[in-house]
């Protein structure tokens, strides 16, 4: 169990930022998928996009910079045996926040695959990507513990 002391300004601030990206998510996400793609609408939904792009990476980038405390060693907020791992979910989650960002340039729109914009394919991607990376880090959690 690791232990973030909360009393910091910076992870004060973090959490707060957070909890803000967190609250407008679902309203992104309703709008996301309640936008219209005829031409209409598609500015908007262009723009509800790129912003929900955004916003998972502030997510994920944020969550990185919290992973990224508890692997200071001189801090001893975890176990030194668990340092590393810490280090593998900062990492995954540095990656993801760069690739939910990249994400929201406007190429990410206007090529498609399938007749779907390839940023929706990208952020699937992400989200299998972030998904086999914690399967892989529970199966080595048991082969060091079995």
């Amino acid at each position: 169990m690791s232990v973030l002391p909360v009393e910091t300004s910076g992870t004060m601030f973090l959490n707060a930022v957070m909890l803000f990206l967190v609250s407008i998510e679902p309203y992104l996400l309703s709008l996301l998928s309640s936008g219209s793609f005829q031409a209409s609408g598609v500015a908007v939904l262009i723009f509800v996009s790129e912003a929900y792009a955004l916003d998972l990476a502030g997510l994920t980038s944020i969550m990185g910079l919290l992973a990224h405390q508890l692997t200071i060693e001189e801090r001893k907020l975890v176990k030194p045996e668990l340092v590393g791992q810490y280090r593998r979910i900062r990492n995954v989650q540095y990656l993801a926040a760069f690739l939910f960002a990249v994400s929201a340039l406007p190429p990410f729109w206007t090529w498609e695959i399938l007749g779907t914009p390839a940023r929706f394919h990208l952020w699937y991607g992400i989200l299998v990507f972030i998904w086999i990376s914690r399967l892989s880090g529970r199966s080595n959690k048991v082969t060091l513990t079995g």
